[in-house]
């Protein structure tokens, strides 16, 4: 088989998702943000490939395990600090996220 066919129908199968594209897309994918077709796709990647699905266990396990610290008040400039960072991050993540049109 030639190996570029091989290729596009390996990518065509796992979604059209690279495991790098999957990485990033695994917070929106756990919060439940996805379109039907874009969840569908991302679990026909997650389906095919051992280590995106070693890597959703990792991070649904973290989730849980974060899930059950105990909540206490953060200092009002710890959060703002905090709140600072976490804007100019998703600014930065959102022109480097892959686009998930189809």
């Amino acid at each position: 088989m030639d190996k570029n066919f091989k290729q596009q129908l390996m990518s065509y199968m796992a979604g059209n998702f690279t495991c790098k594209e999957i990485a990033a897309l695994i917070t929106d994918y756990l919060e439940g943000s996805f379109t039907l077709s874009q969840r569908l796709r991302f679990q026909m990647h997650i389906g095919l490939c051992v280590a995106c699905r070693n890597y959703l266990s990792q991070m649904k396990y973290t989730v849980a395990t974060l899930g059950q610290l105990p909540s206490e008040p953060v200092p009002p400039q710890v959060k703002e600090e905090l709140m600072k960072r976490f804007r100019t991050w998703k600014h930065e993540q959102s022109s480097q996220k892959p686009s998930l049109d189809i």
